[in-house]
């Protein structure tokens, strides 16, 4: 059971995040997980503009690029974005318009697909990024994969946290201080567990 975690991170936020769905997805037997990241698009001089942390980027540059062979031949793929302006990042747009092969080739079809995203607020567009990144993964003949209200903590009320039906996320903060709580986290791990449990029981 091949699952691959393909995503974009500025400030580490979503990197936790997809480190956290690894660890869920490792929970599965027979799991082989990886993590993949997409191209940068912006150049140095931008990303410093945008405040981008330096460490963070370094640990994103040790991740390998993802190929789209590596998608067509992954079980599950589970994306991770920040939200801008209520959208997924431009890289990971830049991204996914470069699979048309694969889906000339319905290479995609039948494989499960979800999401997960960060954002600088409460209301920062979490929800709508993901449900924007949907129409994508349909194109392709994904199966989409949420987050379910079996994970019980998307029903706390005594502390701010990110997650929704639609998949885990993550609030950062307007400067990018805040980093994943553990129940973001535990959000993700559920949500990584979910869906390679999903992709197992579609392949058998």
């Amino acid at each position: 059971m091949k699952v691959l975690i393909v995503y974009y991170t500025m400030n580490g936020h979503t990197h936790r995040l997809a480190e956290a769905a690894a660890d869920g997805a490792r929970q599965v037997e027979g799991a082989e997980v990886r993590l993949r990241r997409v191209p940068e698009t912006l150049s140095e001089t931008d990303l410093k503009k945008r405040g981008a942390d330096t460490e963070a980027g370094k640990i994103f540059a040790k991740v390998s690029v993802c190929t789209p062979e590596e998608l067509e031949g992954a079980d599950a793929v589970i994306f991770g974005t920040p939200s801008y302006l209520g959208n997924m990042s431009g890289q990971m747009r830049t991204f996914l318009d470069s699979l048309g092969d694969l889906w000339k080739r319905n290479a995609l079809v039948g494989k499960v697909g979800s999401v997960f995203v960060s954002s600088g607020s409460q209301h920062g567009g979490q929800e709508a990024a993901i449900l924007s990144f949907h129409p994508t993964l349909l194109h392709l003949g994904m199966v989409i994969v949420g987050l379910p209200y079996s994970f019980e903590s998307q029903r706390r009320i005594d502390e701010v946290a990110g997650g929704s039906p639609y998949g885990a996320s993550t609030i950062t903060g307007r400067a990018g201080e805040r980093m994943p709580s553990e129940t973001e986290l535990a959000g993700a791990r559920f949500q990584g567990k979910h869906v390679t449990e999903i992709a197992s029981k579609l392949a058998r």
